[in-house]
C-alpha cells in the first residue's frame, strides 16, 4: 500500500452535505478527490446508469443548488452560476457504487477512505442521538424530583400549620 494516497478526514468530511435528509457528496467534489474531471465521472455514471437508482444518486433541483451555493463561502457571485447541467449528488451507497464504475487504484483507495468517513459520521450521529436520549431521561427524572420535592415541602407546610393551630388540651390525670 505504498501508493495509497491519504486524504485528510477533514477534507473529506467537509465535502459531505445534508440534502433531502441524506448525507451526500457532490459529483465535482468526488471527481476532484478521485483526481479526474467531473465530466469523466459523469460519463462513467451515464454508461452505468442502471447501477445508480434515485436512492444512490440524484440531480439537484435549481432551488437545492442555489441553496447549497450559499454554503460555498469561497464562491464569488456570478462564478459557477452558468452551469450547463445541475450537479448530481451521491449518497453513501452511490459513492460505494462508484468504486465499481471507476477502476483506478486512486479511486479505490479514495472510496475506502470516504466509506470510513461516512461510517464515522454515522457513528457520531448515533452517539449524539444516544446522548440526547440520555439527557431527556435525566430531564424527566429531574422534573419528577422537582415535583416530589415540592410535594414534600407542601406536606411539611401543612404539618407546620397544623402544629401552630393546635389548641392546648386540658391534661387529665394526677396533678402534682
Amino acid at each position: 500500500m505504498e501508493n495509497e494516497i491519504l486524504l485528510s478526514e477533514e477534507l473529506i468530511s467537509n465535502k459531505i452535505y445534508f440534502i433531502r435528509n441524506q448525507k451526500v457528496m457532490f459529483d465535482s467534489d468526488l471527481a476532484s478527490l478521485y483526481g479526474i474531471e467531473t465530466r469523466i465521472l459523469k460519463q462513467a455514471v451515464k454508461r452505468n446508469i442502471s447501477r445508480f437508482p434515485e436512492d444512490f444518486m440524484f440531480e439537484l433541483t435549481k432551488t437545492e443548488y442555489d441553496s447549497s451555493r450559499s454554503q460555498f463561502v469561497i464562491l464569488k457571485n456570478g462564478r459557477g452560476s452558468n452551469l450547463k447541467y445541475l450537479p448530481s449528488v451521491f449518497t453513501e451507497h452511490g459513492v460505494l457504487m462508484l468504486s465499481s464504475v471507476l477502476n483506478s487504484d486512486k479511486a479505490i483507495q479514495t472510496n475506502i477512505q470516504i466509506m470510513r468517513i461516512f461510517t464515522k459520521v454515522r457513528q457520531m450521529l448515533l452517539d449524539t442521538t444516544e446522548i440526547k436520549i440520555d439527557i431527556l431521561q435525566i430531564q424527566k427524572k429531574l422534573e419528577n424530583h422537582d415535583k416530589n420535592i415540592e410535594l414534600v415541602f407542601s406536606y411539611l407546610d401543612e404539618l407546620t400549620d397544623k402544629k401552630e393551630n393546635e389548641i392546648d388540651r386540658v391534661k387529665i390525670g394526677y396533678k402534682k
